[in-house]
């Protein structure tokens, strides 16, 4: 059973709803207003997705602005990943006590507030505060979203429906993120970039109290802040040791990360199975769909981090291509993400789940795989063409899987089930970063330390080694023959890491692609309902 608010003309009062299908009735259609609702939450997320892609394009203005150190500005770019991680599931899990709509607002207010902020901030430090506190607010977004969108939308086909918008409105916001950053960023600040988000939060604030329902249990007890604290701990320790693993590589202070997280989400854990009112209801790994869905998601996401992570500098730094034309160069694999995104609703009628999962993942293998093939010339069409192919496998598999995984828990803890989903993707992105970055970084720098030509001092051969960036701003530095060999010597040691990276990513695709079919193809092709 789920509580209600309803705006009527004498105030707003609750009403307990349940779920028709556990009383096997035909669950009611969703009219006018739960579409228009659907619209308002779409461009939340398309504009959440956006912060996350332009801010890389600003990187370079603001370290000549701010002036931060290799440390800041590895914060600024990663504090807003960190929150997020950490405080997904608590932010879930809130929504189902104090109101999912409630949560959003919240969220949504804060949000639009710390962007202005964040766009005028005078030093690094304060960029950095303020991308943490972004990270705090766009934490509700997520499982604010998709927790409403799975109560606003009882009947099983709307909801594929609406799920797929979902997915579509993240891929739409990462594939125009880049060319709305790029105009920006020629023509004004590079704090602009944090005003994009500010219209639209407004617009959610005016029209969400008028279209979106009000969703909460009403059963929810107070929330544990242990339990919150040692959540969030637990993330932000193990997402930091994984990072910092992808750029260091392993370190104490990477595996003080990694052991004080696991020790942490082990007492979260142990704090979940012995509390007679939990933060996050663990039966929830019990059921099957759940779990595997779950996994088949996270990997997915690994596998995206095989392109998304070498994508934009192979563009950038080995074809020379400017911030603005590789936004536009990206806008194909976008308008893939949307597409396939926007087909799964309609080809889960047609195809079980786990085939349409498989096939799609199979085709990502494809993609990955043919990254392989990149050289340092002439690879721009095959880039572009592995980059849709790759989108257009992985969307349904994201969109079809977070139907799954929510779906299949009770929906007065859709929020909760709604933050273990990002939660997991988060988790997923992390360990694409750890694993494939720290692999990449090793091969470039390994392949430097014999092909990197002499004549450079010291301090540039660091650099040179340090990252491709590095290479690129060394080669305008020192004479141009030297500069040209230090150039093609970095590009190929780059490429090598991708083609390594890019093999290992595809494999796993194709791999988990052989699980999905496995474990999934009992469920039937049509409506995805809640496991038993």
């Amino acid at each position: 059973m789920t509580a209600i608010d309803i705006g009527t003309p004498e105030g707003t009062r609750t009403v307990d709803i349940v779920d028709e299908s556990v009383r096997g009735e035909t669950p009611a259609l969703a009219g006018r207003t739960e579409w228009v609702g659907l619209l308002v939450l779409a461009l939340a997320c398309l504009v959440y997705a956006m912060d996350l892609t332009v801010l890389h394009l600003a990187v370079p203005m603001i370290s000549a602005d701010l002036h931060p150190t290799s440390s800041q500005l590895l914060w600024i770019i990663d504090v807003y990943g960190f929150m997020v991680a950490g405080l997904l599931i608590t932010m879930g899990t809130l929504g189902d006590r104090i109101g999912r709509r409630r949560m959003l607002m919240i969220g949504a207010a804060s949000f639009a507030v710390v962007s202005v902020v964040a766009a005028f901030a005078p030093t690094a430090e304060a960029l950095i505060v303020c991308r943490a506190l972004l990270g705090v607010a766009g934490a509700t977004l997520a499982p604010s979203t998709l927790s409403l969108i799975f109560n606003m939308f009882r009947d099983p086909r709307q909801r594929s429906v609406a799920v797929g918008v979902w997915v579509g409105a993240f891929s739409a916001g990462g594939a125009v993120g880049p060319i709305f950053g790029g105009v920006l960023l020629e023509n004004f600040w590079w704090g602009s970039v944090f005003l994009l988000a500010v219209p639209v939060m407004v617009l959610l604030l005016v029209l969400g109290p008028k279209v979106l329902p009000e969703f909460r249990d009403p059963e929810a007890g107070r929330l544990d802040p242990i339990s919150a604290a040692l959540c969030v701990g637990a993330m932000i320790a193990v997402v930091f040791g994984m990072k910092k693993i992808a750029q260091d590589g392993v370190g104490m202070a990477a595996l003080t990360g990694l052991i004080g997280g696991a020790a942490l989400g082990a007492l979260f854990v142990r704090r979940q199975l012995t509390s007679a009112d939990p933060m996050l209801d663990l039966r929830l790994f019990r059921l099957s769909r759940f779990r595997v869905a779950l996994l088949i998601n996270i990997v997915g996401i690994f596998v995206a981090f095989g392109y998304f992570l070498f994508v934009a500098q192979y563009f950038q730094l080995v074809l020379a291509m400017s911030p603005l034309a590789t936004g536009l160069v990206m806008v194909p694999s976008g308008i893939g993400f949307i597409v396939g995104s926007q087909l799964a609703p309609r080809l889960v009628q047609l195809v079980r789940p786990a085939y349409l999962i498989g096939g799609g993942l199979t085709m990502a293998g494809i993609g990955l795989l043919m990254m392989t093939q990149l050289s340092a010339s002439g690879g721009y069409g095959l880039a572009l063409a592995a980059s849709v192919i790759s989108a257009l496998g992985l969307a349904p598999v994201f969109g079809i899987t977070t139907e799954l995984i929510v779906g299949a828990a009770p929906p007065e803890q859709a929020g909760a089930a709604s933050g273990v989903s990002e939660t997991g993707a988060e988790f997923g992105g992390a360990l694409g970063i750890s694993i494939l970055g720290s692999i990449s970084i090793a091969i470039y720098r390994g392949d430097l330390s014999s092909s990197l030509p002499a004549g450079l001092s010291e301090a540039d051969a660091g650099s040179v080694r340090d990252t491709l960036g590095a290479a690129v701003h060394v080669s305008t530095q020192v004479p141009t023959a030297l500069g040209e060999s230090v150039l093609a010597a970095a590009r190929e040691a780059f490429l090598h890491g991708v083609h390594i990276t890019a093999a290992i990513a595809g494999i796993a695709a194709l791999a988990i692609a052989v699980v999905s079919v496995r474990k999934l193809r009992d469920i039937p092709a049509g409506p995805l309902t809640h496991d038993e």
